[in-house]
């Protein structure tokens, strides 16, 4: 893993993402409403353990603004008789759940999240960490149940507002702006939160009132100049925290399955999505485990990791040694750092994750992605996140459910020649003395099943002495609902003296017409199991069905 002619190049790295990650840390833990030092550990112990576990040589561990967001929504960590070891015993428990995920390769799965779903969760986020920020931004404490509750609150009583707190909040922000785009690049985040938290401190020595003073981090929590000491989770406390650990893991993983499939290793090959699952898995139970908060792949860190020169995961392993030694010998002077300055980066953190391009792509794709997007958007607004995830994951199963039973086509196959078939609209009802071959085209399961019903050639009194051929090939698994519908279609061409055939069946679907009573209605001899040859099993069936046709007519 260490490497000579790359050593240089992971140093500067990792001194850029350790020196940076230091302030994004403790917003971090300020952003989750927690002590900001357990957002730092997190970053810290989630940044080494990931670089030695994922298969991304790049992917930064770290506390991202949507997981802090969930935390600060977990009634069952902030209203406990132990917050603290709560929250290490969440970041415990989600870590199990990455890894069972990777365990299980469980990455697919990622793909029925629909875009929209992802859309309106990730912008309210970041309209939430906006929100969520105006507190230690203005200096006056809104009222309300829900963060825009406590806006509206603020707004109207803007005469409250400590006036000093804003000024530096607003100057912090104008700092990373203007500096962010100097020779200092990333680092000038770090400069500016220096600058802002030295103004603060030069007001608080100025003025002797302490009732105005501008907040900083010792009022709220000790900074120690020491590293964590490992802590046992908490077991009973464990049930009550599995959905807000199924929602972190979601969205840890869905933002860590970015990373990638964005970020190539250095031999040039894409990283296992299920090895970086159980790499973030592992992070997560370290973080817990070292009184750190959950943690997952973070877009912005990695980028910055990349852009900073990292050559190999040796840059993240340093960047975790340079945020230990930041704790262990600047920890008195971190607790300075002032409150109003961390809400600035973290607003600028939150504007910069509302994406309104993405908002118009979405909106213009259609009404219902438009109205799934809305209706996500919303709830993460006024629901504690954890059940916002939840609700999403919930709303895109639906609506793949919705969209893909509403994909289902048939198409007729007609014998243009001797083994050469085209395909063409089927009959609106089935005509007599004719072999109906139909291939079905889309989801065949049971939400799926009605719509399939539906486009079948009707059977009439008309349609006697023909044969409906059913290709299936390619399917394993159909279900009992769309077999009650081979059952019925069978009846109804049976009664008109008519009848129908399956082909290219494989075992499982033969052992499911056995045990469902496709069989008895159909035929035994109307099912053809499956032939590795292409279009021989129908080629065989069109010829039994025209000479059973012929047979009928001869009687």
């Amino acid at each position: 893993m260490l490497k000579r002619d790359t050593l240089k190049d992971d140093a500067i790295a990792g001194l850029v993402l350790g020196v940076e990650s230091v302030p994004d840390g403790l917003a971090g833990g300020l952003l989750a409403a927690v002590n900001p030092v357990f957002g730092l550990y997190g970053y810290m112990v989630g940044t080494f353990t990931g670089a030695m576990f994922t298969s991304s040589a790049f992917m930064a561990v770290q506390a991202t603004g949507a997981m802090a967001i969930i935390v600060a929504d977990v009634g069952a960590v902030h209203d406990s008789e132990d917050p603290e070891r709560a929250l290490w015993t969440l970041a415990f428990l989600t870590g199990i759940v990455m890894l069972v995920a990777g365990l299980l390769k469980l990455g697919s799965m990622l793909r029925f999240v629909s875009n929209a779903v992802m859309v309106g969760f990730i912008n309210a986020v970041g309209v939430n960490i906006i929100l969520g920020q105006l507190e230690n931004f203005t200096g006056y404490a809104g009222e309300g149940a829900s963060r825009v509750a406590r806006t509206f609150d603020t707004l109207l009583n803007l005469a409250e507002l400590h006036y000093a707190t804003v000024i530096i909040g607003v100057v912090t922000i104008g700092f990373i702006i203007a500096l962010e785009r100097t020779r200092l690049g990333p680092l000038g985040l770090v400069v500016a939160v220096i600058a802002g938290s030295a103004l603060a401190f030069a007001f608080n020595a100025a003025n002797s009132a302490a009732t105005t003073d501008i907040a900083v981090l010792n009022d709220i929590a000790e900074i120690p100049r020491a590293l964590p000491l490992p802590r046992l989770p908490w077991l009973g406390i464990m049930p009550s925290l599995i959905v807000p650990a199924l929602s972190l893991a979601f969205v840890g993983l869905v933002q860590g399955a970015g990373i990638s499939s964005n970020f190539t290793n250095p031999d040039g090959s894409y990283p296992d999505a299920s090895r970086d699952f159980s790499g973030q898995g592992i992070a997560n139970m370290a973080s817990g485990i070292f009184q750190g908060m959950p943690v997952g792949g973070s877009m912005s860190a990695s980028s910055l990791n990349k852009s900073a020169g990292a050559k190999s995961r040796m840059s993240l392993m340093i960047a975790a040694v340079v945020m230990a030694v930041v704790i262990l010998v600047f920890g008195n002077l971190v607790g300075y750092i002032a409150m109003p300055a961390l809400a600035g980066l973290l607003m600028v953190v939150g504007f910069r994750t509302i994406k309104p391009d993405d908002i118009k792509a979405v909106w213009k794709t259609g009404t219902v992605q438009a109205t799934v997007m809305t209706v996500t958007f919303v709830l993460t607004m006024f629901i504690p996140l954890q059940w916002a995830v939840m609700v999403g994951v919930g709303i895109s199963l639906i609506l793949f459910v919705i969209t893909q039973s509403n994909r289902i086509t048939i198409k007729r196959r007609l014998m243009e020649e001797p083994g050469v078939f085209v395909e063409v609209d089927p009959p609106d009802m089935v005509p007599p003395n004719e072999v109906v071959i139909l291939q079905p085209y889309g989801s065949l399961f049971f939400a799926s099943a009605p719509v399939f019903e539906e486009a079948l050639p009707t059977v009439t009194p008309e349609s006697h002495n023909s044969v409906v051929i059913l290709r299936l090939r390619g399917r394993s698994d159909l279900g009992s609902t769309f077999m009650d519908v081979l059952v019925r279609y069978a009846e109804d061409l049976d009664r008109v003296g008519s009848k129908l055939v399956l082909v290219s069946a494989d075992e499982n679907l033969l052992e499911q017409f056995e045990v469902t009573g496709v069989t008895d209605a159909v035929g035994d001899g109307n099912i053809y199991g499956t032939d590795e040859r292409v279009g021989a099993t129908v080629k065989q069936a069109h010829q039994d069905a025209t000479d059973w046709i012929e047979g009928n007519r001869s009687d």
